[in-house]
């Protein structure tokens, strides 16, 4: 099959990569290791989605189009939007998941507005599509981040980075916006989306995902805390200093740490499959159907044929 080619291909690319940068120590080839790990993963996902499609309204194009732009005007608005609504906090990382959600589907609405058909699986695939582009250029800047240490440049933290979030990416941004993508295109018709309370509620329940996910780390500190907290340490967080975690805590907290990523996964890939098994028996709503037109968006007068209470 083609992703397998493409994958295989890209990540013996990837190996070479790496492998002359650090027999070399040649800095010109860093972004070629940066783009081949950042990208292997969310494109060869969106590879075997786009064979998986449902209508021929689908094109190499969109994909590339969804996955590229929309991965960009995604980082972009989620950084801007980030920057300058959000403040250090525990909170922060439900503004985080809240905002990036809201740009990556606004991204989707704007990029796919003109499709006359309109089904549920293409919207996962072209929602699947804005999410791998997202988390391809944002791998892309994590990685090129983690390069710089206060002792020079450091590979081996580019390469565990890039392992770690290839590895993760496709239970992260590709997945929740899929579901987000597979649900505005489940009420929409030929010529606008419909804002509904479905589409609504699974904005909601992927950003508290997403957010779960952000600061799960945190969350497995405090776990662990909790758990085998010692009153020395307690004293210590007290007057502001971290006190040093025994062996048994490290190990407390990176199973906890884990366990949390596992279960945010699972959620997402039940919640996934259940939109697919729907997709695959309901038909899409009548296109008949009155709306008022916001923007890219339609909301259903009450009482006409299509409308969900």
């Amino acid at each position: 099959m083609t992703w397998r080619r493409m994958f295989l291909a890209g990540l013996v690319l990837w190996l070479l990569a790496v492998g002359v940068t650090y027999l070399t120590g040649n800095a010109i080839l860093i972004p070629t290791v940066v783009l081949l790990g950042s990208f292997l993963v969310p494109v060869t996902f969106v590879t075997w989605a786009f064979g998986r499609r449902d209508t021929g309204e689908i094109t190499a194009e969109l994909v590339f189009g969804t996955f590229v732009v929309g991965g960009v005007l995604g980082v972009l608005g989620a950084s801007v939007l980030e920057a300058y609504l959000l403040n250090p906090s525990p909170w922060m990382y439900v503004g985080v998941g809240l905002i990036e959600e809201a740009v990556k589907l606004a991204a989707l609405a704007l990029l796919t507005r003109h499709l006359a058909v309109k089904s549920m699986r293409d919207g996962m695939i072209l929602g699947a599509s804005v999410g791998f582009g997202f988390a391809a250029f944002e791998s892309a800047g994590y990685a090129l981040t983690s390069l710089f240490t206060a002792s020079g440049l450091s590979l081996s933290n580019l390469v565990t980075t890039e392992l770690l979030r290839g590895v993760l990416a496709p239970v992260g941004h590709g997945l929740w916006t899929a579901i987000l993508g597979g649900t505005l295109f489940a009420w929409s018709t030929r010529r606008h989306f419909v804002l509904t309370w479905p589409l609504l509620l699974a904005f909601l329940g992927v950003s508290l995902l997403h957010a779960l996910w952000d600061s799960m780390s945190l969350i497995a500190v405090l776990v662990t805390l909790a758990l085998t907290g010692e009153p020395w340490q307690y004293q210590l967080l007290l007057r502001g200093a971290l006190p040093e975690p025994t062996p048994s805590q490290v190990t407390v907290y990176t199973v906890t740490d884990w366990l949390g990523l596992a279960l945010i996964s699972v959620i997402g890939l039940v919640w996934l499959w259940s939109l697919v098994r729907r997709s695959r028996r309901e038909p899409r709503p009548p296109a008949s159907s009155r709306h008022i037109r916001i923007g890219p968006f339609a909301m259903t007068q009450p009482g006409q044929e299509g409308e969900i209470r």
